[in-house]
């Protein structure tokens, strides 16, 4: 069982970035926090969330979780704690302008052991390009003041793909990100969505598959194992794991989404009607044959893999076929992906069968 809270608030928008996130609502924030506490308590018995039936991981994402007060999320912390697995990994989210150290011992005395910063880049004309809201500096402070003062596991994501991107500037930005006490590294690609400032400029996203395929070798070699196609770690994340794994998890907050056996489960996206309505969930149900291409997709593109048992005869005939060609191999019952750039087509192949 998984546990994902959806923080709105940003200090300011990224002009990549499409996530149910805003940077006008900050007067709101206390009012948010008490309506996540209703929909947890309503989430714990709609899950039969128990002792038995646990929370192993908690991720706090957003927007900025950083831009709310440590404080505010103590009741939520308060509510969890006796359903939470011995050693639970509990992350957040974090801008390094504003995780504070004030913010930053608040969050680990409540129980947070992992943060993942959102630096994308330790170059500061391309922060700029970007829209982030903080400089280099700010990310070498954070990470290292978490570090100092205790948590266990530290990533940054990283983002790649955009105009202007050299072999030097990226390899600028992972020599700075090996000298920092890290364990994990999210690498994204610029992906142009709807509705952001980038998609009026859809030429600003430049991948490249020969620097892709440098940059994933680069990582690798400091021994960061990719286990996802964008996650690269010394440490695996157990909450990421969870999701390509198809466990069930809570989704708590404006714009989170939840799931439990065949239904995903949807909280109203607009903050200040969630914060009136915060039981209000829309369920979905998701047929069979959706759900087996979720788990094609996220197993090929993972170090999950794929279930044999979850293939007709003619898609393991595939598989088989794509085992010769080199691009899967088979181990106790799982397939599993030999190149995470081609997952999309390898899943496609397979499925088609």
């Amino acid at each position: 069982m998984l546990l994902y809270i959806h923080i709105p608030f940003c200090d300011s928008k990224c002009s990549y970035c499409a996530f149910n996130s805003y940077v006008d609502k900050f007067s709101l924030r206390e009012a948010y926090m008490n309506a996540l506490l209703i929909q947890l308590e309503a989430e714990i018995l709609r899950f039969n969330v128990s002792r038995d039936n646990p929370i192993e991981t908690v991720f706090i994402g957003g927007g900025t979780p950083s831009t709310v007060e440590a404080s505010l999320y103590r009741p939520i912390f308060e509510m969890i704690d006796p359903y939470l697995t011995k050693g639970a990994e509990i992350t957040s989210e974090a801008n390094p302008n504003s995780a504070t150290r004030t913010w930053l011992e608040g969050m680990f005395e409540l129980g947070v052991n992992r943060l993942s910063f959102g630096v994308q880049s330790f170059n500061n004309e391309k922060l700029k390009l970007l829209g982030r809201a903080h400089h280099t500096q700010h990310a070498l402070e954070a990470i290292r003041t978490a570090a100092a003062i205790g948590y266990r596991h530290l990533s940054i994501d990283l983002i790649y793909g955009v105009q202007g991107d050299t072999r030097a500037l990226l390899k600028a930005d992972l020599d700075q990100a090996f000298t920092l006490p890290i364990d994990h590294i999210s690498l994204y690609a610029l992906t142009i969505e709807e509705e952001t400032a980038f998609e009026k400029t859809p030429e600003i996203a430049e991948e490249e598959l020969e620097l892709t395929r440098w940059i994933f070798r680069e990582i690798t070699t400091k021994g960061y194992e990719q286990y996802e196609i964008s996650n690269f770690g010394k440490y695996r994340s157990r909450h990421n794991l969870g999701y390509w794994e198809y466990k069930e998890y809570i989704g708590l907050g404006a714009g989170a989404v939840g799931f439990l056996k065949e239904n995903r489960l949807y909280p109203s996206k607009d903050v200040e009607y969630y914060i009136s309505h915060p039981l209000q969930i829309h369920e979905e149900r998701i047929e069979t044959a959706a759900a087996k291409s979720e788990k094609l997709f996220l197993g090929f593109r993972s170090c999950v893999g794929v279930d044999e048992e979850e293939l007709n005869k003619n898609q393991k005939l595939q598989a088989e076929l794509l085992m010769r060609e080199g691009m899967l191999q088979h181990r106790e019952g799982r397939y599993f992906n030999t190149d995470f750039l081609l997952a999309d087509e390898i899943a496609l192949r397979v499925e088609g069968f």
